[in-house]
């Protein structure tokens, strides 16, 4: 065994053996299923959604109902798994098993059922954390350290496959900082091959200490069942985001860079003399932003956090967001072939201008539509780049003129007629007239786009 020096306390690591003999073949699980899984909870979530009429669009009905055609309201159920990290009744589970919900309800292994709330959520990270509403103690299973996961690591997936019940599945991991797995923002999965299927979304990813190393949250799968690709969020970026739902804040902060970034290629690496393609290639930075002022400059590479490898974009983002707003994260810079740190400190996009948020009214193709001032923080919360400037589209309002020429949110107005559309209470001006004719000029996804309205 090698010692771990930490200042004066010397800490043991334990090895990592394979099984030598047949008895060591025939160990059990048990022992560590009975000393997590009752920690490991079943999520029932419940909304109400309004069904529309199949006859609203039909002339004869309307000719009795009017445009107030009656709808039906109906109850929608969802099922999932959660974890619960603190014997006060916190429970960590997926966004996507709770989104929408009117009720949860929360049912422990031992058949008791418990009303929760949800007291924090992020759909980029498909996150959210439970509070059950009970003032009993309850066993939790504790957060371990998932930068000490290796590939070839023995793992427990402990959830509610299928809602057949607390089913636990084992397997190794099978690959780490695994990205573009899911639709969202979040690029940093550990990959495992023990069996993950619907309803283990939310469930526990276990190690053999019997710690939580990742939320389990999405497989690859054809026909709906596992395939022995499934991936679970980390259990260090869990810790970063319960702290947040502990500490009473209402969203989850991710730090401001400042900055953008791009994956390395092979011929990218060959180019700048990197021995091998990996890291966040630099591909603009926006000035006085903390890229700029820790000294990041466009062709650089960032190859390590703290001394830990980052092997693309979404793992830079991964490792900042685990070191903590108001924090420093020192930063490996590849520069032409030659390699020096830099210190960045980590803080919140800045609301540079007031958004000013303003709904657009009267006849005007913009009514319906609310605008406001981008400024990084804003251009964040609307999942945006962070360099995006001007007057942007927050939320078109159902069957609204503006719904109905087909703007949409996160659109970026540039002119109207000519006009330079500069903040939120300009486009309410220019808006405002009454033209036989209407040009615009708008920013969407990164595209130019020109329309014409009459």
């Amino acid at each position: 065994m090698e010692p771990i020096t930490t200042g004066a306390v010397t800490t043991p690591v334990a090895a990592k053996t394979v099984p030598q003999s047949r008895t060591e073949m025939q160990l059990s699980f048990s022992p560590l299923v009975k000393q997590t899984a009752n920690a490991v909870v079943n999520v029932y979530a419940e909304k109400t959604v309004q069904s529309r009429s199949p006859f609203a669009d039909d002339p004869f009905f309307q000719q009795f109902f009017g445009q107030r055609m009656p709808n039906r309201s109906e109850k929608q159920s969802s099922l999932g798994s959660g974890v619960i990290v603190g014997g006060n009744g916190i429970v960590v589970t997926n966004n996507h098993v709770i989104e929408g919900a009117d009720d949860i309800k929360v049912a422990l292994a031992d058949g008791r059922e418990f009303e929760s709330k949800v007291i924090l959520k992020d759909e980029r990270l498909d996150l959210a954390v439970l509070k059950i509403q009970s003032d009993a103690p309850f066993e939790t299973v504790p957060l371990g350290d998932s930068d000490a996961v290796e590939v070839g690591d023995l793992v427990l997936a402990i959830g509610n496959p299928f809602g057949v019940g607390q089913t636990v599945t084992s397997g190794i991991v099978s690959a780490l900082a695994r990205n573009q797995v899911s639709s969202g923002d979040f690029g940093f999965f550990i990959q495992t091959d023990a069996a993950i299927n619907p309803g283990n979304s939310g469930g526990g990813l276990i190690n053999m200490n019997g710690e939580l190393i990742g939320i389990n949250t999405a497989i690859f799968s054809r026909g709906g069942g596992s395939n022995g690709v499934g991936f679970a969020i980390p259990a260090n970026l869990v810790k970063v985001f319960v702290a947040s739902a502990e500490g009473g804040n209402g969203s989850f902060v991710r730090p401001y860079i400042g900055a953008s970034f791009e994956p390395v290629t092979s011929e990218v690496a060959e180019a700048l003399g990197l021995d091998r393609a990996r890291g966040a290639l630099v591909s603009a930075v926006v000035e006085d932003g903390p890229a700029d002022k820790a000294g990041l400059k466009p062709g650089q590479v960032i190859v390590a956090v703290n001394g830990i490898s980052v092997e693309h974009p979404d793992a830079l983002g991964y490792r900042l967001t685990t070191v903590g707003i108001g924090q420093e994260a020192k930063l490996s810079v590849s520069d032409n072939g030659k390699q020096h740190d830099v210190t960045m400190t980590l803080a919140r996009a800045p609301e540079t201008s007031p958004r000013d948020e303003r709904l657009i009214e009267g006849r005007t193709p913009f009514a319906g539509a609310v605008v406001a001032n981008l400024s990084p923080r804003l251009a964040d919360e609307l999942r945006m780049s962070t360099a995006s400037q001007g007057v942007v589209i927050t939320e078109v309002n159902r069957g609204s003129p503006a719904a109905r020429v087909g703007f949409q949110p996160k659109d970026i107005i540039i002119a109207i007629n000519g006009t330079a559309i500069d903040t939120s209470a300009t486009l309410e001006t220019v808006a405002g007239a009454d033209p036989s004719l209407w040009r615009v000029e708008i920013e969407r996804n990164g595209q130019r786009i020109r329309q014409f309205f009459r």
